[in-house]
């Protein structure tokens, strides 16, 4: 997987000397013609996997990009109300993943999130301890970061 990681950056920087322009867009646009052609050879080299998790990782980030929006209009919307009236609170959210690297990248995803905060990962890793600015429902909290962030982590990098 990293081999071919490699490979689509050197093809990005291949496509970069025949253009004749190291530019950041241009290099970018190399390396998604890149991955497009490990995509169309992917039954003869085997990049099928590759090319489904990269596109796994960025439905993750665009997964971010629109959680970071709507929460932020949320919090914009409470902050602009004449009478502020909220239900704060800790939800002990149980994970499902367990590899130090997907907490980790769960717990910041919560904490970039605004009116979300990780406070704290139980000792076992298995609670991830959460303050929201409002909760008015904490099954429903919890089934938002399962089906949503906790969900797209697992199919990106499992």
């Amino acid at each position: 997987m990293t081999s071919l990681f490699l490979i689509n950056i050197l093809l990005a920087l291949a496509w970069g000397a025949v253009t004749g322009s190291f530019a950041e867009v241009n290099l970018l646009f190399g390396f998604l013609l890149g991955t497009f052609a490990l995509y169309i050879i992917r039954e003869q080299v085997g990049t099928s996997r590759y090319t489904r998790r990269l596109w796994q990782i960025v439905s993750l980030a665009l997964l971010f990009v629109y959680e970071l929006l709507l929460s932020a209009l949320r919090v914009a919307v409470i902050v602009l109300r004449p009478k502020i009236e909220l239900k704060p609170g800790i939800i002990a959210y149980p994970l499902t993943v367990d590899r130090d690297f997907e907490i980790t990248m769960l717990a910041n995803l919560i904490t970039l999130t605004p009116g979300t905060l990780s406070v704290d990962v139980s000792d076992d890793r298995k609670t991830l301890y959460v303050h929201c600015i409002d909760v008015p429902d904490k099954q429903a909290t919890i089934d938002d970061i399962k089906n949503g962030f906790e969900r797209k982590i697992l199919e990106a990098f499992r």
